[in-house]
C-alpha cells in the first residue's frame, strides 16, 4: 500500500488506487485470508475513502485574470450599493425529456424504470433551461426552451424576466449589470448577442445593460452555477424528467436554507441557428 497511497494534507484522508479485491489477493499471498468486504471495512478504519477525479486544474489562464475578477467585484458592489439589479445568466445543460436516467439517488421503495439508452430520438423534447439569477435578491428564474440556445433566445429570456419580475422588484432601475461566461450564446465575441441585447432589451425597454464576462476557464465562479443550477440539479437528482411539466415543477420547488426561491416558465418559440451579425 505504501506506493499506492495518496492523501489530503489538510483533512488527513487517504485513498489508494488499488481495489479491495487486489488488496485481499495480495494479503492472501502473505498467508492472511480476508474477503474484499473486510478489506474495505479495515480501510475505512484507517481513514481511507473512495475517491473520484476532481476538475480543479485550469488549462487556460489569462495574465489579466485577477484584474478582471477585481473589476467584476467592483462592478457588482457598485450596482448593489445603488439598489440596481445584478443578474448572473447562463444556459444549464440540455435535458432529454422522457424516461431517461437522471444521475443521483433518492429514497424510494422501488427504482424508477428508465430507458437503457439515451437516444435523442426517444425523447419527447430537448429542454434548454436558460437561467437568470438575481444575486441581490437571491432569486432565480429559469426559462425552458425547446428550440435552440441562440443569442436571440438568451436576449428574449432577459426581456421576459424584466417584464415579469425585474421591473416590479426594481421599479426605479434604468440599468442593470449582467454577469456572463465568456462563450456560448452570450459570449463576448458574439456580435449577435450584443445586437440582440440592444434590439430586444435596451431599445424597447429603455434599459442600459452592462455585461461583465468572466475570464476563460472560470465559468464556475459565475454565481448562477453554484447558487442556482447546482441546487436545481440536487433537487431533481435521481428523478427522471418524464415531461416538461415535471421538469418545471422540480425547478419551481428548488429552495435553500438561505432563502433561494425559483420561478420557472416554458418558453416556446423557434430560434434559427447560424444567424451572424457583422458590425459595420
Amino acid at each position: 500500500m505504501k506506493h499506492d497511497t495518496a492523501g489530503d494534507p489538510i483533512s488527513g484522508i487517504k485513498w489508494s488506487r488499488r481495489t479491495t479485491r487486489k488488496i485481499a489477493e495480495q494479503l492472501a499471498t502473505l498467508g492472511i485470508t480476508v474477503s474484499k468486504n473486510t478489506v474495505g471495512r479495515l480501510l475505512k478504519q484507517m481513514d481511507y475513502k473512495l475517491r473520484v477525479n476532481r476538475k480543479q486544474i485550469a488549462t487556460s489562464k489569462s495574465p489579466f485574470r485577477n484584474a478582471q475578477f477585481l473589476h467584476i467585484a467592483g462592478q457588482r458592489q457598485r450596482y448593489a450599493d445603488q439598489g440596481l439589479p445584478v443578474i448572473s445568466v447562463d444556459t444549464k445543460k440540455k435535458e432529454l425529456i422522457g424516461a431517461f436516467k437522471n444521475p443521483g439517488a433518492t429514497w424510494d421503495r422501488q427504482p424508477h424504470p428508465v430507458n437503457d439508452h439515451d437516444f435523442r430520438s426517444d425523447a419527447s423534447a430537448l429542454a434548454i433551461p436558460r437561467g437568470l439569477y438575481d444575486t441581490v435578491a437571491n432569486c432565480g428564474s429559469v426559462f425552458v426552451g425547446t428550440s435552440h440556445d441562440t443569442p436571440a433566445f438568451a436576449a428574449d429570456t432577459l426581456a421576459q424576466w424584466w417584464l415579469s419580475e425585474g421591473r416590479y422588484r426594481y421599479p426605479d432601475a434604468q440599468e442593470l449589470l449582467l454577469l456572463a461566461d465568456g462563450g456560448g450564446s452570450n459570449g463576448w465575441r458574439c456580435h449577435a448577442w450584443k445586437k440582440a441585447i440592444q434590439d430586444r432589451v435596451c431599445n424597447p425597454l429603455g434599459l442600459t445593460v452592462t455585461v461583465s464576462h468572466y475570464p476563460p476557464g472560470t465559468s464556475k465562479w459565475n454565481p448562477i452555477e453554484h447558487r442556482l443550477f447546482s441546487q436545481i440539479t440536487r433537487n431533481w437528482a435521481g428523478q427522471p424528467l418524464t415531461d416538461l411539466d415535471t421538469m418545471l415543477n422540480f425547478i419551481r420547488t428548488t429552495k435553500t436554507d438561505t432563502g433561494l426561491r425559483v420561478t420557472a416558465h416554458l418558453f416556446p418559440g423557434d430560434y434559427d441557428t447560424g444567424i451572424k451579425f457583422y458590425p459595420p
